[in-house]
C-alpha cells in the first residue's frame, strides 16, 4: 500500500518535511467573507503563533488564500454585472483586508487564478494521468451546482410533492447530468485512505474521524475530475484537451502544493503540511479525495486535519435568505477586531457549532478583557498605589509571609505553577477556549489576591516597613499579568503586546520558556525593579456600552428639552 511505502521511506531516514506547515482552506469568492471564514483563519493563525512562541527555532509557515474557479463564480459575477476576473479581484481583496485587520500573519496568500497555481495544477494532472489514475468516460449522475459535485442516490433526498431531489448533506437541489468527463480511480485508493484516516490523531476532533470511516465503509465510486469547457469555462483547462476544464475541487486542493513551490525543487522542505484547518462542510474533499489524489501522485498526505464546526447566529443557521450573515468588519466596529478574535476563539469549540450573539459577546468581552484582565492592570499601575510607575521586585521576607499567611497568595502561586503545562496541552490540541479558561482562572486568582492583600491600606505610609510589602504585592500581581500576557499572545496578539509593553517586558523575554520565571518559582525577582512604559496606556480594553435603540433615544429627548427650559426659567428669575 502507498501509505506503508511512505512509512518505509521514513524508516530509511527519508523525511519530506523540515518545517511546520499549516494551511487554512482557501475561501470561495462567490460571496464576501463572514465570521465563519474568519474563524478558520484565526484558528490557524493562533496555532502558528503558539508554535513560534513555544519553539522559536521552528520554521513555521502559514498559507491562506482564495478559490476562484467554477460555475458559482461565473454565476455570482453575472449577477453583479461585472467581468469574472474583476469580481474575483474584488472579493479576494476583501479577504486580504479582513485578515490583515484581524492581525492574521500568513506567509503566503494564494489565489487559484495565479499562473504559479495553474502550472502546479497542470503538472499534478499530468502526474496522475501518466501513472494511469485518470481515464476518460461517459458519465451520468445527479449533479449539485451549488456544491460542485456529483452525488449518489444514497446522498439524495426526494421531495415527493415537487419531484425535486436535494443533497442530503447541504440541502441544495441537484440536476441529472450526462456528459463525457475524465475520471479519477478513487476506488483503487479506498484501503489506503482508510489506513491513513485511522492513524492516531490524524483527524481531530475524533467525531470527524468516525464520519470519514463511516463513508469509507461503503465502496467508493470513481470521481469525475473534469467538466466540459462549454459548461464550465471559468476554470483551468485540462492539459492537452481544451474541451475539458479541471474539476474545481481538484484545482482548489492543489493550492496547498502551489504555495510551497510545487513542482519546483525545494517544495518538499515544507511537505507534507503538519496541520490543515478546515470546516466540517468540506471534510469529504480533504479527508477522502485529497489524500487519495496525493497518494496517486506519489506524495505524502497531511499530518493532521483539524476540523471545526460552524457558527449559528442567535441559534439560527447563517444564511443570506435570513439576512443574518455576520460581516466581521461590521462586528469589529462594535467589539474591535481583537475583541472579535477573542470571542471566536473563546466561544468556538471544534466538535459542535458555536452560537454568535451580541449579548454573549458583550458579556464575555466586558467581563474578561475589560474587567478581569484590563482592570487588574489599571489597578496595579494606578499612580496612587504605584507613584514611581515601576514593575517592582518582590521582597523575600514579605513574599514568604504572604504565601504563608494568605490563602489567596497560595492559590495564585498554585495557579501560576500550572499555567504553562495546562495551556501548552490545550494549545497543542487547538483548544483555545480552554487556554482562555485557564488564563482567566489565573487572573481571577490574581484579582482575588490583590483584594485580599489590601495594598491600598499600605499606600498612605508607603515608606519604611510598608514599602517592601506594597511593592511585593504589586510585583506578584504584575507577575501574574506578565505570564498571562505571554500565554494569550496567540489569541489576542495586539492586546497581549500592549500589556507586555506596558510592563516593559523585553521582546526577547516573551517566549514560552519565560513562563517558568516568576515569584511562584523564585523567591526574589532577580531582575530588580524596572520602569513601566509611559507611552503605553494601562487601559487595555474599553468596555462595550449597550447602544440605546432609536425609539428610546427619542423618548429621552423631550425630557432633556423640558429640563433645559426649567433651567432657563430659573436663570431668568434669578
Amino acid at each position: 500500500m502507498i501509505v506503508r511505502r511512505i512509512k518505509c521511506l521514513r524508516s530509511l531516514g527519508i523525511r519530506y518535511n523540515s518545517s511546520h506547515y499549516v494551511t487554512t482552506p482557501i475561501f470561495y469568492v462567490n460571496a464576501a467573507p463572514h465570521i465563519g471564514h474568519l474563524y478558520s483563519a484565526v484558528i490557524a493563525d493562533a496555532h502558528c503563533r503558539y508554535q513560534r512562541i513555544r519553539n522559536p527555532e521552528k520554521n513555521v509557515r502559514l498559507c491562506t488564500g482564495t478559490d476562484e474557479h467554477g460555475t458559482k463564480i461565473q454565476q455570482a459575477a453575472s449577477l453583479h454585472g461585472i467581468p469574472v476576473a474583476k469580481y474575483c479581484d474584488d472579493i479576494s481583496e476583501r479577504y486580504r483586508e479582513v485578515f490583515k485587520s484581524a492581525h492574521i500573519l500568513p506567509d503566503d496568500f494564494i489565489r487559484t487564478t495565479e499562473e504559479r497555481h495553474k502550472r502546479a495544477v497542470a503538472h499534478f494532472w499530468r502526474t496522475l494521468h501518466s501513472r494511469g489514475h485518470i481515464y476518460s468516460a461517459a458519465y451520468s449522475g445527479w449533479y449539485c451546482v451549488s456544491d460542485e459535485t456529483f452525488l449518489t442516490d444514497s446522498q439524495l433526498r426526494l421531495d415527493e410533492a415537487s419531484g425535486t431531489r436535494y443533497s442530503l448533506e447541504s440541502g441544495h437541489p441537484v440536476e441529472w447530468t450526462e456528459e463525457t468527463n475524465y475520471m479519477f480511480r478513487l476506488s483503487q485508493f479506498q484501503d489506503d485512505v482508510r489506513h491513513w484516516v485511522k492513524q492516531e490523531a490524524r483527524i481531530r476532533p475524533a467525531k470527524f474521524e468516525k464520519i470519514l470511516l463511516d463513508t469509507l465503509s461503503e465502496p467508493l465510486p470513481d470521481v469525475s475530475v473534469s467538466r466540459p469547457s462549454n459548461r464550465v469555462h471559468w476554470a483551468i483547462p485540462v492539459p492537452d484537451d481544451d474541451s475539458q476544464t479541471v474539476y474545481v475541487w481538484l484545482d482548489a486542493l492543489v493550492n496547498y502544493l502551489s504555495s510551497v513551490g510545487y513542482p519546483n525543487e525545494g517544495y518538499s522542505a515544507h511537505w507534507p503540511p503538519a496541520q490543515q484547518v478546515i470546516g466540517k462542510d468540506i471534510l469529504k474533499f480533504h479527508g477522502i479525495y485529497w489524500p487519495a489524489f496525493l497518494m496517486a501522485a506519489g506524495l505524502e498526505p497531511p499530518g493532521q486535519l483539524h476540523v471545526h464546526s460552524h457558527w449559528t447566529v442567535d441559534g439560527q443557521k447563517m444564511s443570506k435568505s435570513k439576512h443574518n450573515v455576520v460581516d466581521p468588519v461590521q462586528a469589529a466596529r462594535q467589539y474591535t477586531m481583537e475583541g472579535l478574535r477573542y470571542f471566536l476563539l473563546r466561544e468556538g469549540v471544534a466538535h459542535s457549532d458555536g452560537n454568535y450573539s451580541h449579548v454573549k459577546a458583550q458579556r464575555i468581552l466586558n467581563s474578561e478583557l475589560a474587567d478581569t484582565l484590563g482592570n487588574l492592570l489599571s489597578r496595579a499601575c494606578a499612580p496612587s498605589l504605584n507613584p514611581g510607575q515601576i514593575y517592582p521586585s518582590s521582597d523575600a521576607e514579605h513574599l514568604a509571609d504572604l504565601l504563608r499567611t494568605l490563602d489567596a497568595a497560595k492559590r495564585l502561586q498554585e495557579s501560576l505553577l500550572q499555567l504553562s503545562e495546562r495551556c501548552a496541552s490545550h494549545y497543542e490540541s487547538n483548544h483555545f477556549h480552554l487556554v482562555a479558561d485557564t488564563a482567566m482562572a489565573t487572573l481571577h486568582a490574581a484579582n482575588n489576591f490583590f483584594e485580599s492583600s489590601k495594598p491600598w491600606t499600605l499606600k498612605a505610609g508607603a515608606t519604611g516597613s510598608n514599602q517592601p510589602r506594597l511593592e511585593t504585592i504589586i510585583a506578584m500581581t504584575m507577575d501574574a499579568l506578565r505570564l498571562c500576557g505571554i500565554v494569550l499572545q496567540p489569541i489576542i496578539p495586539q492586546l497581549a503586546t500592549r500589556l507586555l509593553d506596558k510592563l516593559s517586558v523585553p521582546t526577547a523575554q516573551r517566549g514560552w520558556h519565560y513562563l517558568a520565571e516568576s515569584f511562584a518559582t523564585e523567591p526574589v525577582n532577580l531582575g530588580g525593579s524596572r520602569q513601566l512604559d509611559g507611552q503605553t496606556s494601562a487601559l487595555l480594553f474599553q468596555r462595550i456600552l449597550e447602544e440605546k435603540p432609536a425609539k428610546e433615544e427619542q423618548k429621552t429627548q423631550p425630557a432633556k428639552r423640558s429640563k433645559s427650559k426649567k433651567r432657563e426659567r430659573r436663570e431668568t428669575m434669578s
